[in-house]
């Protein structure tokens, strides 16, 4: 039976449970469960992370543990009993975790990112630690001590972690997280900044310590053991500043005691910031042990002696900047004389390089150094390896900056400086050595007090150096004495003089003694200075041990009596420098006086004077004592003294504020407490002070009176201390008279505060002396008195000041320093003394606030008050605390206010500091402003409100805490992760609103509404709702709980307060129509599911009363647009807030009576049309947003874009928006580098602005500017691009209009350079390589598709040399989901459906529109390449199918072809590289026009190389032997026979009566065919090489078996019309197709696949061979057909035809144009075509682009070549070019219906008419078609001519030319006109602009020369066009003739831009 747990309430989970039991509740490892019930070993509760799923898990995987239960019953929630870090730390460490985790992840997939790794790797560290630390707190065997450690550390480690990962700062006290609501707000701003601070700069460290560790001496030649002294040294004093530190080396140079650290390392302490220094070093003094001469023989002498070896110098400025321990190599030198040896440091710091020398070139001290900052005690908890292994404490000379109390020390420093000695009847000077002991005072040598220096102990005896042969040496040696002070007195230091003799004994002869007393008879030690002391004679055998002999002697020549002058002229002395440093005994007698007054009572009056002169560390050494000594003076003459012990105490309370002193402090008081025991001086005191008060007005000299003024504090400290000792002596007595005393001083202090003076009056100076000490008294004073007579005398003092005070009178700010006191003291936290002192603070605050001065101070106090008041406090203070809420409010509400505005407002000083002390007071006030709100109730707030008079007063009220409530919310008001912060104002923010709300709704409304109030409170609501500390879908879980549980969504609250405010307006809501729709809009965008249901609804309002008002919502929607806009591209909204807003719709029907039904439905209508235009716009906007996401430019984002820039175009109108989307498009062309596209979006804009002087506003990045300025900006940005993308035509015609408009203007310099800029253009088309890319058909199909894409196809622009796998991998990347698909057939509804996306790829081939240029003779292929692939509307696929029963002998029989024709809604280029299919259109070309498409292509082909080979475009002749050979040697191997097998039969032409016409055609082009090969061989004659001749006879042999096997003996009549004219002559050829450009010199198109003009070599087919391989040979043609504007290129696919193949290229044919080296692979006989293979490229896929379908001949108008593939195809978007024709208007894209009967054309048979000439056949411009040379039908049958589904006639591009030739044109230019209108988005072309064009020149017609006699060869049909082609305007200088230019009209009427 399950029993409800009682005590097991929570757990922590063990092990994984999986839950596989009925009601299991799975668990993992560390989850935390709240228990429910219990059941035989099962548990039944939830886990915390997710409290919804209740259910069973077994006991046994849980942990319990302790914890206290609020709430109990249903809705009970547990905590845990645990240390709140422990807490802290489990939640961190979880949120760590998870983010861990992310990094792992990052860290794996982004190699790059180190920092990521770096944080990895550290994060893990840290938490490992934090776990271990944890494991510490929880097992608790921790000291106190110890566990304050490790929760400090554990603290720093988590803010660490939550700092790197950019979480919230936690505020904390004492280790544990604060509530933000157990403490007011402005504690919770101090905690935080704290927090930020301590974690921004660290306070410098005023003490710094320098560690030293001796490594070695490095040189050649030790071999002595040597001693090494370390002291820092002052350059500038030029005294050392620290005792020495000495360390023993040995023979090699290294510590003597390795294992002792702290005989090498040592920390000199205790160095002021005044000691880093520049010039103050590190000086090494190194002295070797040995010999007297470095190079003496061993043998000499056994006796050591101390000799100088050499000296180092680094300065400790150096070791500023190194972080760490830094190991340096110190240069040694040595002195050049031995007698300089004193002052080597100085001479090498100088640098006065004669007096030293390198000792060795590679002599070097290794040492190691390193500064370290802090006290000594920190130094101690953070470097505590260092103190553990031992180092030895080098001492500072004397006290350093701060002396604390208790430190004791008592060291003598003596310095053997230099001797005089006499020769002694010596020839040479003596070898002097010193030895120096300490004698206690019964003559006893004392042991090891004599030190070298630290590092080493003490020893009995200290030996100088010895210098060699010197009578006055000077040794500049610091030794230490550090005697105890017990025995100082009687003791002495005996210096012993002593000869070392060089010779063989080596000994050491007595010859003097010195000595020196230590403490004078009168207690003084032996002062500090210099001592010149006698040296008294004596023998070797001289008994020194009896001191007592010698002490009475004289000692220092100084001391000497007058009459003793026989030592005193002895020349003989020895100078030494003594220094004491002692805490304990002085060298000064006076001080000695004063202690000692009773001894000497007639010298009190002097020593009391000269106390002030003694030093203050004598004073502070015996501060008992001299206080002990005043009192007691006091106390026994307080009339004759009481006025100079008062100033002596004065001095000595003064003496303890210097910081070098301040540390005594605690020693007095102390003394107060413990030690004082003066029970009348009070008496005095007050007398003394109050008299000096009295004083105050009148002196002149105001110093002393403010020392007096100074020591107030403690002087009331004596004063109340005596009053209490007397008090309790006598039992309260003389209470009334003290009490009375005390008022009377505080009457004088008030008098003397109250005076008026100047600013400058030093009356001023010293009231601010008072007031700066006044607050200090307070805790003395509430010692005796009550607390509200201590707030009465603070109240009246301060009262008393002079309230008409200057700004700059520094008595203000004194004021107010001592008013922040005041608040901060003890007094004033006590309710009773708050209520009397808060008047006297608001009243001085608010004069300052106002007043906006002192304003740091002002927020000071304000902090200080409001900590003191909270909203939980008890009951019985609650009216106290309310009356003071009220007066504070009162006071200061308004103030506060309007001085956060002003700081907010006023602009940033340029200085960080005072930035920084800026931001320091804007966030301290907005503490106090929030802190004073929260405690506001709701008396308060009506008390407030009611406060205000007029509506005006209130009105301004609420404007101006709206705004400063925006200041609040701004990013930048707290730190980034302060979101604690952050929750605390916005909560106290919204609550204040909900008070306010009803102020505006009952004073703002009707007929008194305000529109500024409302629409500040809807701002405010608005920004308030948008903040990124309240988006809690962007918390972790754990944080999100936390917000909701503490706070709720603030954001919904906010929502409904919003709404319910709007319902209130009624009709005063068309006011904010349509200004708050943007606003409303950003708060619907919040994905909060609430929030977004309170919201919507107001726009359906707000469409509503817009309806109202105006008949329509355009306003609505125009707003609505533009702010989704904004929005989205900032990245808010999503997919179900588009389903929610269509959700508007159904919100109309539960209005019924808003309006009648008929307005109603015609509401609905319109509103309907809104929400689905905006939805669709956000479909756009959404898609747009993700796209965005991405990194690099890719085809979604610009396509992407594309999409919605038509949108505003066309649907919405915008034109600003339309204008920014062109712009962002041509950026991210720009980066992606399509240059060509970058220049036709640029050019959208350009269209929309006239050459007109109209100002421009200033817009996106253009400046204010002309519209003529700005238009020729863009141009040529838009010409410089085109030229970046190779597009030079399309620039050549904005250059002529540029040109245009500085003639018209006579700006000849811009009109030359710009004609020059022209000029490098023509050049560039004819000099730089172009290439050619490929063009892509590509379906996107599925439902996930973006919304621009789904279920689409496109054709996209390839780039250079990317072939069809390149491009399908790249969709492939950019689409990394989508499945692509493996045939080319129409997807079915279930893949349209089908939630994934597929791609379907394939190769298409362009349809040219620019024929007039492609077909002319003499055209470069340069020129003509740009044609062949710019300005493509159309573009095909072809696939060859056998239909019917496929004969295996001739194959051709039953060879149809599938015609795709694609038409784009745009011409590629464009301002994409992918444009959408508009129609898509299918035909099906029979296998007799199949034919005849082959063979004319072929026959073009010749024509084109034989013009070539004739007008020596050919480099040699290579080509034209190839392709005659390939032509004669496959008709001769039975290729035509095929045909004539096929198609010639008698049962063909019986069972297709139809196709009469067209077998007549095909035999027609045969003979044709013939006679170009019989005219090609006679030119090949006249150019063949003589090498190639037995080649030339075979083809001509050859020739004649085809011939004879076709029957030919002899031309027929029309075929020899004219001897250079060839003319098809048949009545059909005339209303057919004829071949134009016979001999066009761009014929070569398969070839020119591979390189231009460069053909297969020879490879022979037997006929058998062919016919079998027929139909896969065909699948190899890369046709190209072209009926009226279109042209079809024909492309290889897989089959084994050597066309195809690698190796069909002869190595001998050169190339006359660029080579783009675009050859297909290698394809196996397998690749046979099916509907399967599909993705190929349009040189690898089944009969791509082939097998044209023949044509009605009316629509096989115009005549348009395609170019040469291989040379690089421009953009599409340009239309046809308007250089060709000069009156061409808008082509007509629309195919027309396929015609299959060739008869139905009315045109004349055959009149060679230039309009017949245009309309001149489908010509393929591929040159060599598909397979080999050898068979020529094979060739043939690959060559495709016909055309595909219906064509458009091009006969509309010229009005001009239709004549009577051809009345039966199909589709008129207007028609056109109109069909484009039609399309939309409108073509965008560089064309469409009514530009005078160039005249391009006829081609020149292709007759042979006189000298030449081969037959004729039929002419290109448009050679023989009339004059009435050539339309060129009378009026343009540049034409030939006058006919008047047709210009071309604009498709769409032109909108000017207003931008």
């Amino acid at each position: 039976m399950w029993i409800p747990t009682e005590h097991e309430k929570y757990g922590v989970v063990l092990a994984s449970f999986r839950g596989t039991v009925q009601h299991g509740l799975p668990l993992e490892i560390g989850d935390t469960v709240q228990l429910l019930e219990k059941c035989e070993g099962w548990y039944r509760g939830f886990v915390h992370k997710n409290p919804n799923a209740k259910g069973i898990f077994p006991c046994t995987y849980v942990h319990l543990k302790n914890a206290h239960i609020k709430n109990k019953g249903q809705f009970e929630t547990v905590i845990p009993t645990e240390d709140s870090v422990i807490t802290e730390m489990t939640s961190t460490l979880r949120d760590w975790g998870a983010m861990w985790k992310r990094l792992y992840v990052v860290k794996s997939v982004q190699h790059t990112h180190k920092n990521e790794g770096d944080l990895f790797h550290r994060l893990w560290h840290v938490m490992n630690e934090i776990l271990d630390l944890r494991r510490q707190v929880l097992v608790g065997h921790l000291t106190n001590d110890r566990m304050k450690d490790v929760k400090q550390h554990i603290t720093a480690r988590l803010d660490w972690g939550n700092e790197q990962l950019s979480l919230d700062l936690v505020p904390r006290r004492e280790f544990s997280m604060v509530d933000p609501d157990e403490i007011s707000v402005t504690e919770l701003f101090k905690l935080m900044e704290h927090r930020h601070r301590k974690k921004e700069t660290p306070v410098p460290a005023s003490t710094h310590h320098l560690f030293v560790h001796m490594k070695s001496l490095m040189s050649s030649n030790l071999g002595e053991e040597l001693e090494v002294f370390f002291h820092i040294y002052d350059g500038r004093e030029n005294r050392p500043l620290s005792e020495r530190f000495f360390v023993r080396l040995n023979k090699n140079g290294v510590p003597k005691s390795p294992e002792k650290t702290e005989r090498q390392c040592t920390l000199f302490v205790d160095l002021g910031s005044s000691d880093l220094r520049k010039d103050v070093y590190i000086v090494v003094h190194i002295m070797r042990i040995g010999r007297m001469g470095a190079g003496e023989k061993k043998n000499l002498c056994s006796t050591q002696y101390r000799r100088p070896f050499g000296c180092a110098v680094v300065s400790i400025a150096d070791l500023l900047t190194a972080d760490s321990k830094d190991d340096h190599l110190l240069k040694v030198y040595a002195c050049t004389t031995e007698s300089e040896w004193y002052q080597i440091h100085e001479n090498i710091i100088r640098k006065v390089n004669s007096r030293y020398n390198l000792s060795g070139s590679n002599t070097g001290l290794a040492v190691s150094l390193q500064l370290l900052h802090g006290d000594i005690e920190q130094l101690r908890r953070e470097y505590m390896v260092l103190f553990t292994r031992g180092v030895s404490i080098t001492k500072k000379l004397g006290f350093s900056d701060i002396i604390m109390p208790g430190e004791m020390r008592n060291d003598l420093y003596v310095t053997l400086e230099k001797g005089e000695f006499e020769k002694g009847g010596k020839s040479v000077a003596r070898n002097v050595e010193i030895t120096v002991y300490v004698l206690d005072i019964e003559g006893q040598v004392m042991k090891s007090y004599v030190a070298a220096g630290s590092g080493e102990p003490g020893g009995d005896e200290y030996h100088s150096f010895v210098l060699y042969h010197n009578n006055s040496p000077r040794w500049a040696e610091q030794i230490k004495l550090p005697i105890p002070v017990d025995m100082f007195r009687g003791a002495h230091v005996r210096f012993e003089f002593r000869h070392c003799s060089t010779k063989d004994k080596g000994e050491k002869k007595l010859f003097g003694y010195s000595f020196v007393h230590l403490m004078q008879e009168d207690g003084r030690t032996l002062p500090d200075g210099t001592h010149e002391l006698i040296i008294h004679k004596c023998e070797e055998n001289a008994n020194l041990q009896d001191s007592s002999r010698y002490l009475k002697l004289p000692f220092s020549k100084a001391n000497l009596p007058g009459n003793n002058q026989a030592v005193k002229g002895t020349k003989e002395s020895f100078w030494i420098t003594s220094f004491l440093c002692s805490t304990k005994l002085t060298q000064n007698g006076d001080m000695l006086d004063l202690l000692k007054w009773r001894a000497h009572p007639e010298r009190i009056n002097d020593s009391l004077s000269k106390l002030k002169e003694i030093d203050g560390s004598e004073i502070v050494k015996f501060l008992q004592d001299t206080l002990d000594t005043l009192f007691g003076i006091l106390d026994e003459s307080s009339q004759r003294y009481g006025l100079k012990v008062f100033d002596c105490l004065v001095h000595i309370i003064n003496l303890l504020q210097d910081s070098k002193f301040q540390h005594f402090k605690p020693v007095m008081d102390t003394y107060i407490e413990s030690h004082f025991a003066g029970a009348l001086s009070y008496r005095d005191l007050i007398k003394v002070l109050k008299w000096y008060v009295d004083r105050i007005i009148d002196a002149e000299h105001q110093d002393h009176i403010q020392q007096v003024l100074k020591a107030t504090e403690y002087i009331f400290k004596y004063i109340i201390q005596s009053r209490r000792l007397f008090a309790l002596a006598t039992g309260g007595q003389s209470e009334e008279e003290f009490r009375c005393c005390v008022h009377e001083l505080f009457m004088s202090i008030r008098f003397f505060l109250s005076q008026e003076n100047k600013i400058t009056s030093p009356v001023t100076q010293t009231q601010a002396v008072f007031l700066r000490t006044f607050p200090a008294v307070y805790g003395e004073l509430l010692k005796i008195f009550t607390v509200r007579e201590v707030a009465g005398f603070v109240r009246e003092t301060l009262g008393s000041l002079p309230a008409t005070a200057h700004a700059e009178c520094p008595l203000e700010a004194v004021k107010l320093h001592c008013i922040a006191e005041t608040v901060e003291s003890q007094l004033y936290t006590n309710p009773e003394s708050r209520c009397i002192l808060l008047p006297v603070v608001l009243r001085l605050l608010q004069a300052h606030m106002q007043e906006q001065r002192d304003l740091v101070m002002c927020v000071r106090i304000l902090t200080s008050m409001l900590s003191l008041i909270r909203k939980e406090d008890s009951v019985t203070t609650e009216p106290v605390v309310s009356e003071e809420v009220d007066l504070i409010v009162d006071s200061l509400l308004v103030v506060l206010m309007r001085t956060i505005l002003e700081i907010t407002n006023r602009p940033q000083p340029a200085g960080t500091n005072m930035r920084l002390q800026f931001q320091d007071i804007t966030g301290e006030f907005v503490a106090c402003l929030l802190a004073l709100l929260r405690q506001m109730s709701d008396k308060h707030y009506q008390q407030l409100l009611q406060a205000f008079t007029s509506k005006d007063d209130l009105r301004d009220f609420l404007l101006q805490i709206f705004t400063v409530f925006r200041i609040l919310i701004r990013p930048e008001m707290f730190p980034k992760d302060w979101t604690v912060m952050r929750l605390v104002t916005n909560n106290v923010i919204i609550t204040t609103v909900l008070y306010l709300s009803d102020a505006l709704r009952k004073n703002f409304l009707n007929e008194k509404f305000d529109y500024k109030v409302w629409d500040s409170y809807f701002y405010l609501s608005v920004i308030f709702i948008n903040q990124p500390c309240l988006q809690l879908e962007s918390f972790s879980p754990s944080k999100r709980k936390r917000v909701l549980e503490k706070y709720g969504d603030m954001r919904v609250m906010m929502g409904c307060e919003i709404f319910s405010m709007w319902q209130n307006l009624g009709e005063h809501k068309l006011n904010f129509i349509p200004a708050m729709i943007g606003p409303f809009l950003e708060v619907t965008l919040v994905p909060q599911p609430d929030l977004r249901n309170v919201m919507i609804p107001i726009f359906h309002d707000m469409m509503d009363w817009e309806q109202r008002r105006s008949g329509n919502f355009k306003q609505v929607e125009a707003k609505l647009i533009d702010k989704l806009d904004s929005l989205m591209s900032e990245g808010k909204g999503d997919e179900t807030y588009r389903e929610l807003f269509n959700s508007i719709i159904p919100l109309f029907g539960p209005y019924p009576s808003l309006l009648k039904k008929i307005e109603r439905e015609t509401w609905r209508e319109s509103g309907i049309s809104l929400i689905a235009t905006v939805t669709r716009l956000m479909e756009r906007l959404l898609d747009y947003r993700d796209c965005m996401k991405l990194g690099e430019v890719d085809g979604k984002k610009i396509g992407c874009t594309v999409s919605l820039l038509n949108f505003y175009k066309t649907e919405l109108n915008k034109e600003e928006m339309y204008i920014r989307y062109i712009h962002k498009l041509y950026e991210l062309h720009l980066k992606a580098q399509n240059y060509t596209e970058a220049s036709y979006t640029l050019l959208l804009y350009d269209e929309l602005l006239e050459w007109s002087d109209r100002p421009l506003r200033e817009f996106l990045n253009y400046p204010m500017q002309s519209e003529w300025q700005r238009k020729e900006y863009l141009h040529l940005t838009i010409v410089q691009n085109f030229d970046r993308g190779k597009c030079w035509e399309n620039g050549i015609i904005l250059c002529r209009e540029l040109a245009d408009q500085y003639e018209s203007y006579y700006d000849y310099r811009n009109l030359s350079k710009m004609r020059m800029m022209e000029a490098s253009l023509y050049d560039k088309i004819m000099d730089q390589q172009r290439l050619e890319p490929e063009f892509f058909r590509v379906g996107f199909y599925g439902k996930k598709f973006p919304f621009f894409l789904r279920n689409k196809e496109f054709v996209c622009r390839g780039h250079d040399y990317e072939r069809l796998e390149a491009f399908q991998q790249r969709m492939l990347n950019e689409f990394p989901h989508a499945i692509a698909m493996q045939h080319v057939n129409q997807p079915d509804q279930t893949i349209y459906q089908a939630e994934a996306q597929y791609l379907q790829i394939y190769a298409v081939s362009p349809i040219p529109e620019s024929q007039d240029v492609l077909q002319r003779d003499g055209v470069p292929d340069n020129i003509k390449s740009f044609y062949k692939v710019n300005h493509i509307w159309r573009f095909r696929y072809d696939r060859p199918f056998h239909k019917g029963t496929k004969d295996k002998e001739n194959e051709f029989k039953s060879l149809w072809v599938e015609r795709t024709t694609l038409t784009l809604v745009q011409s590629l280029p464009g301002i994409s590289r992918w444009f959408e299919v508009e129609k898509r259109e299918l035909v099906e070309v029979s296998p007799l026009e199949n034919a005849i498409e082959v063979i004319e292509n072929k026959n073009l082909q010749l024509r084109t190389l034989i013009a070539q080979c004739q007008s020596r475009q050919m480099q040699n002749i290579n080509p034209l032997t190839m392709c005659l050979n390939g032509v004669i040697d496959a008709a001769v191997n039975g290729g035509l026979a095929r045909y004539q097998e096929a198609f010639f039969v008698k049962d063909y032409v019986v069972n297709h009566p139809e196709d009469g016409e067209k077998i007549g055609r095909l035999r027609e082009l045969m003979f044709e065919q013939a006679h170009i090969l019989e005219y090609g061989l006679a030119v090949h004659e006249k150019f063949v090489p003589q090498d190639m001749r037995p080649l030339h006879k075979k083809l001509v042999d050859q020739f004649h078996v085809m011939k004879s096997s076709l029957g030919i003996q002899e031309f027929p009549a029309y075929v020899r019309a004219s001897p250079v004219h060839f003319t098809n002559g048949s009545p059909r050829s005339s209303c057919r197709n004829s071949v134009p450009n016979i001999i066009s010199p761009d014929g070569a198109r398969v070839v020119a696949r591979r390189s231009p003009l460069t053909y297969p070599a020879v490879n022979r087919y037997s006929s058998s061979s062919l016919s079998s391989q027929a139909s896969n040979e065909v699948s190899n043609i890369t046709g190209q057909s072209e009926s009226s504007d279109e042209v079809f290129n024909m492309q290889p696919s897989p089959s084994t035809s050597s066309l195809s193949s690698n190796h069909s290229a002869s190595p001998n044919v050169t190339s006359s144009a660029p080579s783009s080296a675009r050859g297909s692979p290698q394809l196996q006989d397998k690749h046979k075509h099916s509907r399967e293979n599909s993705c190929l490229s349009s040189r690898e896929r089944p009969v791509s682009a082939i097998y044209p379908n023949p044509l009605d001949p009316a629509q096989r108008a115009t005549p348009h070549q395609i170019g040469d593939t291989t040379l690089p195809r421009s953009d599409p978007n340009l239309s046809a070019p308007e250089k060709g024709s000069s009156a061409k208007t808008l082509r007509s894209h629309s195919p027309l219906p396929t015609s299959r009967s060739p008869q139905k054309s009315s045109l004349p048979p055959f009149t060679p008419s230039p309009t017949e000439c245009q309309s001149a056949g489908l010509v393929s411009n591929s040159p060599v078609l598909s397979g080999s040379y050898s068979s020529g039908i094979s060739s043939m049958s690959r060559c495709s001519v016909s055309e595909a589904s219906g064509t458009e006639a091009t006969t509309g591009d010229h009005p001009a030319h239709q004549g009577p030739t051809m009345p039966n044109s199909v589709s008129s230019g207007s028609d056109e006109l109109i069909r484009r209108e039609n399309k939309t988005p409108p073509p965008y072309s560089v064309y469409e602009r009514s530009n005078p064009r160039r005249p391009v020149p006829l081609p020149h017609s292709l007759s042979i020369p006189p000298s030449l006699d081969p037959p004729a060869l039929p002419p290109k049909p448009h050679q023989l066009r009339t004059s009435s082609m050539k339309l060129v305007p009378a009026s343009d200088p540049r034409r030939a003739d006058g006919v008047p230019h047709v210009p071309r009209p604009r498709p769409l009427p032109r909108k000017v831009s207003q931008l």
